[in-house]
């Protein structure tokens, strides 16, 4: 924000002088222009004046500089030294001499030689350099008194307003003079305009008024990532999850999502929003490209999308994978779900054959519970009681263990 700052400083400062003094002097000769009349110079002043100018424009300050010194100020008119003391302060300024170029100023204010719009135009410039300066508070002042007696400000001071309330961290006072530099701007809006505001509201946690901002920031740059990722996490301190989702999307499609963050992100936006075929597609690409880490957590998120996406066979390759990579069975224990679904018992009893082994289960009850159910389906009725005993043990498959016994007992009975 300091580097744009100065660049406006100087900007302005050269598109102040341009009327004031080139019209008079080095543009003399556009005097078929509608211009109002300058009082008259003195000839070797205005020669002086019109080289500096020059010497000014090809950016020779110390050239400039001199040739204004050998002005005699005590026998020039309040309308000289007006232009000198501007011109010492266009230079200071191009030599980032900011506290000198404000003295300047204030000298050109004090000659007598400026109009009235020439004077509110070296106010404002005043306050601007208070602000380069990063005085924040003088600079809020001087504002504030050039804005008391300015009948039509632009855009541009109350853009400079609100960026000088901001670094006071004054947001409630930031925000109205953001506004409408904004509004005055209409569809020439600059970015830094449109990013100053959205700060301010994001600051005051007016979420429902910054997501605007950033829509027209995208609308603008639409090729810019952080844009696309803000919008979402505004969407989501909404709790507008489909907005969210929504923006996340559009942005992966762009190829904006490149790291395992911004990936995840959508893939769980995607399953919390009932979409979980597209979140396992995503996960399994990234996991293929190695966009994302190649972890259990991860390769079980995606076989449990895949599963919640009815594509069991998909879900299978993923669910082997955690469970390979996995410090305990869990994983396994899930992929035996996943075949007893599919009704390949001899898969799943392979499966939780793999889990026991690992062991560590979080639920080994339930691992024994599935065991005696995979056994019993391919007919292995005495294996499958031994498992449904074990399963017994266990507090929460205690009653369930206990019903599938007394069958398999009965049915035993029947055969005996």
């Amino acid at each position: 924000m300091m580097r744009f700052f100065r660049i406006l400083s100087v900007m302005f400062a050269l598109a102040c002088y341009s009327p004031c003094v080139l019209s008079s002097v080095a543009y003399a000769r556009e005097k078929d222009k509608k211009e109002a009349k300058a009082p008259p110079l003195d000839p070797r002043t205005g020669k002086r004046l019109n080289k500096a100018i020059e010497e000014l424009e090809a950016g020779k300050t110390g050239a400039a500089r001199s040739t204004l010194e050998s002005i005699n100020l005590d026998r020039a008119s309040p309308y000289e030294k007006s232009r000198v003391e501007q011109l010492f302060a266009a230079i200071d300024q191009m030599e980032e001499k900011y506290s000198s170029a404000r003295q300047h100023l204030e000298k050109a204010l004090s000659s007598g030689g400026l109009n009235d719009q020439e004077m509110s135009a070296t106010r404002f410039q005043i306050a601007k350099l208070l602000i380069v300066e990063e005085k924040w508070a003088e600079g809020v002042k001087a504002l504030e008194a050039w804005f008391a007696s300015e009948p039509k400000p632009n855009s541009s001071a109350y853009y400079t307003l609100a960026a000088a309330y901001y670094q006071l961290g004054n947001y409630d006072a930031a925000v109205t003079p953001a506004q409408k530099a904004v509004d005055l701007a209409g569809d020439k809006v600059q970015e830094s305009w449109l990013q100053l505001l959205l700060a301010i509201r994001a600051q005051r946690e007016e979420y429902s008024l910054a997501y605007p901002t950033l829509l027209r920031l995208i609308e603008r740059l639409p090729d810019n990532k952080v844009y696309w990722m803000q919008a979402a996490s505004v969407a989501l301190s909404m709790d507008k999850y489909d907005t969210a989702t929504a923006m996340l999307q559009l942005a992966h499609t762009a190829g904006f999502l490149t790291t395992g963050d911004e990936i995840q992100r959508l893939v769980e936006l995607l399953a919390h929003e009932g979409i979980p075929y597209r979140a396992a597609r995503i996960l399994s690409e990234a996991l293929d490209r190695k966009q994302v880490p190649a972890s259990t957590k991860n390769y079980e998120l995606a076989g449990n999308f895949w599963i919640a996406a009815h594509e069991y066979g998909k879900a299978i390759e993923w669910l082997e994978r955690a469970g390979e990579a996995s410090d305990n069975g869990d994983p396994f224990v899930r992929l035996a779900e996943v075949h007893v679904q599919r009704e390949e018992w001899g898969k799943a009893v392979a499966a939780l054959e793999r889990a026991m082994s690992k062991g560590n289960l979080k639920r080994p009850g339930s691992a024994k519970m599935l065991m005696g159910i995979a056994l019993y389906n391919e007919k292995k009725v005495r294996d499958a009681r031994s498992w449904f005993e074990r399963a017994r043990a266990h507090s929460e498959t205690r009653s369930q263990a206990d019903g599938w016994v007394r069958q398999i007992d009965t049915e035993l009975e029947g055969d005996a």
